[in-house]
């Protein structure tokens, strides 16, 4: 996988936003994969920057979800959907009509992962999908031991992921739900660009463990060893834990520009 070390959030988020740009000149109705929590905010400011001044063109663009609580009604502040409609299709001036997400509200939950698997084939696959990491290196909400050929389902999350969660629930991480709807990491692999932000010291190990630790369940974000086009994108602090930190400055500093991300 490349690895590009910027100097802080603003950066990758320009650097992420730009990659979107260029992906959606030469395919304007590219469907693009969105993360949500405080990480990919710059990337999803610096694309409605874009917008703004006449950089990018979204009016044919799709937009998917990753992941959403199971129970929450669609309509609550917390529900990934209505964080997506707040933080992207809002901004972005994207139709809800061009949104593809899972019900986490579905009386057949089962049901209704099926169903979203189905959504992402009919409509051809995602071009992009960005991407955060837990601290214990989950993507989307794979957590550690899931599947690494894993489709869409129901998961339980872990106490410590609630409890990084419970900042979005007045910090009361008994209102954080226990289960959620995840694309699996299989359908993560299916994105034709994956491209992971992460951000802070917090994120270092996860970052380490993932790039350059083993291919094991236990850190599913090292599924992305796999993936024949996936861009990590990290803050000094989150790079602070890479043996390959300077191998990876040494090759973005002479990547050719043709080349892109």
């Amino acid at each position: 996988m490349e690895v590009i070390i910027v100097p802080d959030a603003r950066a990758g988020g320009e650097l992420i936003a730009g990659a979107m740009a260029s992906l959606l000149r030469r395919k304007p109705d590219a469907v693009i994969g969105v993360a949500t929590g405080s990480t990919p905010l710059p990337v999803y400011q610096a694309l409605a920057a874009l917008v703004r001044s006449g950089g990018a063109d979204v009016s044919r663009a799709r937009i998917a979800q990753l992941d959403e609580y199971v129970g929450l009604p669609a309509g609550h502040p917390e529900s990934y959907r209505s964080v997506v409609r707040r933080e992207v299709l809002e901004p972005l001036g994207v139709a809800e009509d061009a949104f593809l997400g899972p019900d986490g509200t579905a009386a057949d939950v089962t049901a209704a992962c099926a169903d979203y698997e189905r959504a992402l084939a009919a409509a051809g696959g995602v071009d992009l999908q960005l991407l955060g990491i837990g601290t214990d290196g989950h993507i989307g909400f794979n957590e550690p031991c899931s599947s690494l050929a894993s489709r869409t389902r129901i998961k339980t999350l872990t106490e410590q992921t609630r409890a990084d969660n419970a900042r979005f629930f007045d910090g009361d991480v008994e209102q954080v739900p226990q289960h959620v709807i995840t694309q699996g990491i299989g359908t993560i692999l299916d994105a034709r660009h994956l491209v992971l932000l992460a951000t802070g010291a917090g994120k270092a190990e996860a970052v380490a463990a993932a790039v350059e630790g083993p291919l094991a369940a236990v850190c599913p974000a090292s599924a992305l060893q796999l993936h024949p086009h996936a861009t990590v994108v990290v803050d000094e602090a989150a790079a602070s834990g890479l043996k390959l930190a300077d191998y990876f400055r040494h090759t973005w500093a002479h990547k050719p520009s043709w080349q892109g991300l």
